[in-house]
């Protein structure tokens, strides 16, 4: 009796498995034959016999790659090869770092970690490229959020755009990107649990000494004063999952 009940699990994680491996060879498929962004891809015939599989397998692992952002299929066009999208990423990453507070918050602190990881680390390339003009664009999105908390007013479309901005000499899209999305899940939880309302000046004035540290050219401070305001928001995390 017990492997009546095994054999079907066996026979579900074997054809996992073959649907990953088919994506795999999707993917080698498309860098093969140097397919770019925007490029068609082979049909649905042609895949099925350079590939060795059947129409409805192809279509299945098709629906999987679109969802991972790899390909894009138009209905009535075709499928082709997608642009760079972070969206299924940002949003899975909010999921999870908005469940984690119902138990401790860990992977929200996690994204935190690997957002300040990457700041701070990056800190010392992007003073090496400021400009002066970079620095009066960071000069006008710290005057808005002083402003703004001294009104008691939340300002998180300004204090994305800093954290943005200040990576922006670098010319990193990737960079970009990530630190995009990172915002977008810091977002999501924030919105979803509730901003702090009393810390609004402090926060105003830490992103002023950062870019005090930006300005004096000082590596190692600016990357000092980063690491102090996460702290900042993985302490609030902390609170909101209980920690």
């Amino acid at each position: 009796m017990s492997n009546d009940v095994i054999a079907p699990k066996a026979a579900r994680f074997g054809a996992q498995e073959r649907l990953r491996t088919l994506q795999n060879d999707i993917m080698d498929l498309i860098l093969e034959r140097d397919l770019d962004v925007g490029d068609p891809m082979p049909t649905e015939n042609e895949l099925c016999a350079a590939l060795g599989v059947g129409r409805n397998t192809v279509r299945e692992a098709l629906k999987v790659l679109q969802a991972l952002g790899v390909v894009e299929i138009r209905h009535g066009f075709g499928t082709f090869v997608a642009a760079t999208s972070f969206t299924s990423l940002g949003a899975s990453l909010a999921f999870r770092g908005r469940l984690s507070l119902r138990h401790g918050g860990a992977e929200a602190l996690e994204l935190v970690d690997v957002r300040q990881a990457l700041e701070s680390g990056l800190i010392g390339l992007a003073i090496d490229a400021v400009t002066e003009d970079d620095l009066q664009v960071l000069e006008r999105q710290v005057v808005a959020m002083e402003v703004l908390a001294a009104q008691g007013k939340h300002f998180i479309d300004e204090d994305q755009d800093f954290h943005r901005l200040l990576y922006v000499p670098l010319h990193n899209d990737l960079l970009s990107n990530l630190l995009e999305v990172f915002w977008n899940v810091y977002r999501q939880i924030h919105e979803g649990a509730g901003f702090e309302q009393h810390s609004l000046d402090e926060n105003a004035h830490t992103h002023r000494l950062i870019l005090d540290a930006v300005r004096s050219r000082d590596k190692r401070l600016a990357a000092e004063r980063l690491i102090e305001h996460f702290h900042g928001i993985r302490a609030h995390l902390s609170a909101l999952g209980g920690v």
